[in-house]
């Protein structure tokens, strides 16, 4: 009987082995299979459409879930920073509690974030030096002056601002945290795509205290991810955005730029399955000839029928700017219409401005159409949103 147990074990550890778990912390290596600029010659902006394939991970995912994925750093940025340190990047550093080792210059490249600085780690760096300006900056009451100098400044800035240091590259990489992976809305539905999953990226470019800079992930997406390369990915349950249950429900989707993304997962589910569900997408950006996302895509579920309306508002082909806002009211008595029909009413993008924006043009939709005061607005969308039937993904 022993002997049956121990080969019943062996074989479920055999089988255990076999299983593999991809996640946050245990990675799938994605393979590359399409990445292209969505915008147009001429355009200000490059958006990257990416297809990767999920074959033999297990992974699966639902429309509005996230993708992670664990970008590295710049090699120029890394350069320049061996260059700052003086340092060998063959050299060995030790990168957490564990006491697991890198060289310093893949410690740089895969472990460390090095493009952002927070409070702590001036506080920790001001023991390392004798530079009288860092020691003042981080004393208490100087907190925004510190805050200010924080702001679009990273590792490289630091270490040339307030030299000499007395500190060894084990000293400087013991101050930085651990690179968080960055996560993207999925762009595409497993249904109609098994085995793979896209994703739309903004590539982010910018220059700030005399020197230009790259948002990590979305550069090496554009710059340095070329197809048959594999990116080290895993999949975000998203449960605070997802298509309504029943497939016959309306909705209505807001998401210029980047933020179409999800909406093209919602839009391709509803292709598959086939419900009779209306649904409706505002999308905006810059020029209507250069940026006009998956525009081809759009029209054609919109001659399908799959997309009941399209409407788009390009804020540089007028003197006047047009925004998605802007659409929603012009059309103020249908939107009013469809949420009165039960619409669910989803928002993707720019948390600082668009989402601000969009969420009081719907409350002005609410108060005009359905002849109510601002209070009365205010709540019906409220209880639209402890209905789940007002959801946002903004950032």
């Amino acid at each position: 009987m022993q002997h049956t147990k121990e080969k019943i074990s062996e074989q479920q550890k055999e089988n255990n082995e076999v299983v593999k778990v991809y996640s946050r912390t245990n990675p799938f290596q994605a393979k590359v299979l399409e990445n292209k600029n969505l915008n147009g010659p001429g355009s200000s902006k490059e958006t990257r459409h990416i297809e990767l394939s999920l074959e033999e991970s297990g992974l699966s995912y639902v429309p509005g879930d996230c993708l992670g994925i664990l970008p590295e750093n710049d090699p120029e940025l890394v350069a320049e920073l061996l260059q700052e340190l003086k340092a060998d990047g063959n050299q060995s550093v030790t990168v957490n509690k564990q006491g697991d080792q890198l060289s310093l210059k893949e410690a740089l490249t895969t472990y460390f974030e090095i493009t952002l600085l927070t409070k702590k780690v001036l506080q920790q760096a001001a023991e390392l030096t004798e530079n009288e300006e860092l020691n003042n900056l981080v004393l208490p009451e100087n907190v925004n002056q510190l805050k200010e100098y924080i702001d679009g400044r990273d590792l490289l800035d630091l270490l040339r601002d307030f030299g000499p240091w007395k500190a060894s590259p084990q000293d400087i990489v013991s101050l930085l945290r651990k690179m968080p992976p960055r996560l993207y809305s999925i762009a595409s539905s497993f249904a109609k795509h098994p085995g793979q999953v896209h994703l739309t990226i903004g590539a982010v470019r910018y220059t700030a205290h005399g020197r230009d800079r790259k948002g990590v992930c979305s550069v090496q997406c554009s710059e340095r991810l070329h197809e048959g390369d594999t990116l080290p990915v895993f999949v975000q349950q998203n449960k605070h955005f997802n298509l309504p249950a029943s497939e016959d429900t309306d909705i209505i989707m807001v998401g210029p730029g980047t933020g179409i993304a999800p909406f093209r997962s919602f839009i391709e589910e509803r292709a598959v399955n086939r419900g009779t569900g209306r649904s409706w997408l505002f999308f905006g950006d810059q020029h209507s000839s250069t940026d006009f996302l998956y525009q081809d895509e759009l029209e054609q579920y919109q001659k399908d029928g799959v997309l009941t309306k399209l409407d788009a508002a390009f804020s540089r082909d007028s003197e006047q700017k047009v925004y998605v806002q802007h659409k929603m009211m012009e059309h103020s008595k249908e939107v009013f219409e469809w949420l009165e029909n039960g619409a669910y009413f989803y928002v993707c993008g720019d948390k600082q401005y668009m989402a601000k924006d969009v969420h009081n043009t719907l409350i002005d939709i609410i108060e005009k159409e359905g002849k109510m005061n601002r209070d009365s607005a205010e709540e019906y969308l409220s209880d639209m949103q402890k209905l789940k039937r007002y959801q946002r993904d903004v950032y």
